[in-house]
């Protein structure tokens, strides 16, 4: 029982890493994705300043950044539940390892 609970931790703590890693990737594509985004926005106030630049290049590059924008989000979500689900799975293997030391306290007081 000991060892499958510890092999259950251990699944868990890496789920949890791999879930870490997830969101620091996704991280940094957020970060790259809002300096497109600031670099759309400064083609757009040019624009309204009255200079010419290719509206069909920044629609694209508009679209471009929304769609990796909402992929990152989506991305982030999953992580975060895996996040969420990890952290609570270790929370019951603790709970777990708890009572295993409180029986054994048990058993050995009786001893």
């Amino acid at each position: 029982f000991v060892q499958q609970t510890e092999w259950s931790l251990q699944l868990m703590t890496q789920r949890v890493l791999e879930a870490e890693g997830n969101v620091e990737k996704l991280k940094q594509e957020i970060f790259i994705l809002q300096g497109e985004l600031e670099s759309s926005k400064m083609e757009n106030e040019n624009l309204r300043a009255g200079q010419t630049t290719d509206l069909g290049a920044m629609k694209h590059n508009i679209d471009f950044a929304l769609q990796n924008l909402h992929k990152i989000i989506k991305g982030a979500n999953l992580s975060i539940r895996q996040l969420a689900s990890g952290a609570e799975s270790l929370r019951f293997v603790a709970e777990v390892l708890e009572s295993t030391s409180k029986i054994s306290e048990v058993e050995a007081e009786k001893d």
